[in-house]
């Protein structure tokens, strides 16, 4: 087997201790509030209870520079890499990537580095990650690993609901004339993570039981296995709500949700609290 090592980024909501027990590295990403003082590193649940206190999330993109560190430090070390990017289509990680890889193999021609654009985000790039992680011991090249990848980011699906259309109003996903009256009236966004890896907004529900309903509903619609197939789930501050989803997804199909992770201040920044997502392998996107 080639000597390779396989990295994602921290918007895959995968915490570091499951994501090495995987065997894969982390490269992180940094975020800030605008218009709030925070003194000292923030938990999940504070960051979102400042979210909820008017703070306004910044997030920045890793730049070819940190990653062409980063990957040097393996490719010194006689590794190639496989880099599992954040969706090209909510960041322009993908491509920082891609530069410092061009850069590095001038410098490292013996050596391979593949970027892979996962076109997916929170525990969608997560499961993403997963499944890539657990074909690797079954490759025995870098490129036959990563050809796998890219030929299974396009059955992985992402559905996701959330509870205040503001987060989304600032990221320019509905209008402020959408989001004012679907605050009055209840209604709450269905939307999902498109094949070009962009956030469409597919359906409006009234209220929030029936927007997690039609999360099981796609689950039920798309799933290549429904009784078998591999769900994880993330949600911003509301895991009774993501409790109840799985408990759905139980009762209708028998499956077992493999995994629950929180929406960390990279997605969290955009979703904001109250986010519930969904994501398995489909038939397709």
């Amino acid at each position: 087997m080639s000597c390779f090592s396989v990295l994602t980024d921290s918007a895959c909501d995968i915490a570091k201790e499951t994501l090495k027990e995987w065997h894969v590295d982390c490269i992180e990403m940094s975020y800030e509030f605008q218009n709030i003082q925070v003194e000292k590193e923030l938990g999940i649940r504070e960051f979102y209870d400042c979210m909820r206190q008017g703070g306004i999330a910044k997030t920045s993109a890793i730049n070819p520079d940190a990653f062409n560190k980063q990957f040097k430090t393996y490719l010194e070390q006689g590794q190639d890499v496989l880099y599992l990017s954040f969706s090209s289509g909510l960041s322009t990680t993908y491509n920082s990537a891609r530069l410092a890889a061009e850069e590095l193999l001038e410098a490292y021609p013996d050596r391979k580095i593949r970027i892979v654009d996962s076109l997916c985000a929170s525990a969608g790039q997560g499961l993403f990650v997963y499944l890539v992680s657990q074909k690797a011991n079954a490759c025995e090249t870098l490129e036959e690993l990563a050809d796998f990848a890219e030929n299974l980011k396009r059955n992985l699906c992402h559905w996701f609901t959330v509870d205040d259309l503001v987060y989304l109003k600032r990221g320019g996903r509905v209008s402020p004339t959408a989001a004012f009256f679907g605050g009055v009236l209840g209604i709450k966004p269905v939307l999902h993570v498109d094949d070009d890896g962009h956030l469409i907004n597919v359906a409006k529900v009234r209220g929030r039981k029936a927007s997690i309903a039609a999360l099981a509903d796609k689950y039920s619609e798309l799933a290549q296995d429904p009784e078998n197939g591999v769900v994880f789930l993330s949600h911003g501050d509301c895991f009774d709500d993501a409790d109840a989803l799985a408990n759905m997804l139980k009762e209708r199909h028998g499956v077992t949700v493999r995994l629950i992770a929180d929406i960390g201040p990279v997605i969290g920044a955009h979703s904001g609290p109250g986010t519930l997502a969904l994501f398995f392998v489909g038939k397709n996107r």
